[in-house]
């Protein structure tokens, strides 16, 4: 694994794994200014494989599917990454789609998606687990970019043109940092000539300030949903917690894989559901960007166990505070997190993507091998010390439920 740079200082990571018959490319581009009207960045996004100067967007598909190439983008709250994976012998083919999707994007079907991003969206918002989601981070993250859930889409959508796409299109080609990263077998291939002639072009900004605030959770927030018809109650309650680039990153991971990750053996399911069978589905989740992260716990159960419920999570996180755990307990964690993260990095896509995503991050793109060394290191008096200093209040509480079953505090 090595990093070099092209004639624009873009950084390109290359990893080779000899004898693997396809190749994936990743391209990361930064989003340092926060958009004016919820979901711009999302509406972009989407307009990505819908045509380019050279390609019709069914010209394109055609293409796409006559060479059994996979190549698509995800917006996520702090970057875009487009993702490439194709047969070694077609990559050249792969990254000419590639950079032309980037660099050449037409944004013609914008009405087009527009209406179907309002559709899509409608009909997720009738899922109550959508529903209850959507109202936690638009409460956790209020008033902040990282809080334009899909009911603030819906509210702005109808008022953002295409001149603001587009601007909003040159400004990430032309002032954003951007980070390339590939994982395969480049036997015969001259990757790095191939990715300059085809990325070379594009211009690379090497100033990763985000011109966004860091958000702030001053008070605790219950919010409640009313749905008659619901069967079962969505009850999530989270935490602002640091980021990955903190040093406690490690016992986070941990943390969570302890209390709600690690499936059936995870402290929320032996209890609330093994135990007291008070849950479809219960966990815990930790989300991670730039300025900000939550730690969350989410359970389904039927509406007269909230309350329960919410006691049930008030005791394991009191536990996980307060009592010792076994050092088994921990070894087990570390076991499983460690399993997961080795099978999750299994394949050329799976390592691109996260190469670039550390590099992203500015951990370097090796912070994987260092931060397993890290997590065998985390002590139980770590994990202690994480949890009693971030859980605690302000919090959000998000319950959706029938209106008889939310009298709750």
């Amino acid at each position: 694994m090595n990093k070099i740079y092209l004639k624009n200082e873009i950084p390109a990571i290359l990893k080779e794994n000899k004898s693997t018959p396809r190749i994936s490319v990743c391209v990361y581009i930064k989003i340092t200014e926060a958009e004016k009207k919820a979901g711009e960045y999302s509406l972009l996004n989407r307009l990505f494989l819908q045509g380019t100067k050279k390609r019709t967007s069914e010209e394109l598909a055609q293409e796409l599917d006559e060479n059994a190439i996979e190549c698509y983008s995800e917006m996520k709250c702090d970057f875009i990454r487009f993702k490439l994976l194709c047969l070694n012998e077609d990559l050249e083919k792969g990254l000419d789609i590639l950079s032309d999707i980037i660099q050449n994007s037409t944004l013609d079907e914008f009405e087009k998606e527009k209406i179907k991003l309002s559709g899509e969206i409608t009909a997720e918002l009738d899922s109550p687990k959508s529903k209850a989601m959507d109202a936690f981070y638009k409460n956790f993250y209020e008033n902040h970019p990282y809080g334009n859930t899909y009911t603030r889409v819906l509210e702005e959508l109808d008022n953002i043109d295409k001149d603001e796409i587009k601007t909003l299109y040159t400004n990430l080609l032309e002032n954003s940092p951007k980070i390339i990263s590939v994982a395969g077998d480049f036997e015969g291939i001259n990757i790095e000539e191939l990715l300059e002639k085809y990325f070379s072009s594009l211009k690379n900004s090497t100033n990763t300030n985000q011109n966004m605030p860091v958000p702030e959770l001053k008070e605790k927030k219950v919010i409640k949903i009313e749905k008659e018809d619901a069967s079962q109650a969505q009850i999530i309650q989270g935490w602002m917690f640091p980021t990955i680039n903190s040093e406690e990153y490690p016992a986070i991971l941990l943390l969570n894989t302890i209390l709600g990750a690690s499936g059936l053996s995870s402290r929320l399911f032996v209890e609330l559901r093994d135990k007291k069978g008070l849950a479809y589905v219960v966990r815990s989740m930790y989300e991670t960007f730039n300025k900000s992260a939550c730690f969350s716990v989410y359970i389904a159960t039927e509406p007269k166990n909230i309350k329960t419920s919410l006691q049930g999570f008030k005791i394991e996180l009191d536990k996980i505070k307060n009592e010792i755990m076994q050092e088994e307990e921990l070894e087990n964690a570390k076991n499983n997190l460690i399993g997961k993260r080795e099978f999750f990095t299994e394949t050329n896509l799976q390592q691109a993507s996260l190469m670039g995503y550390h590099e992203d991050k500015g951990l370097g793109y090796n912070f994987e091998k260092e931060l397993i060394e890290r997590i065998k290191k985390v002590t139980v008096k770590e994990i202690q010390e994480i949890a009693d200093k971030y859980i605690k209040e302000p919090s959000v509480l998000t319950v959706l439920a029938p209106k008889k079953y939310l009298e709750i505090e």
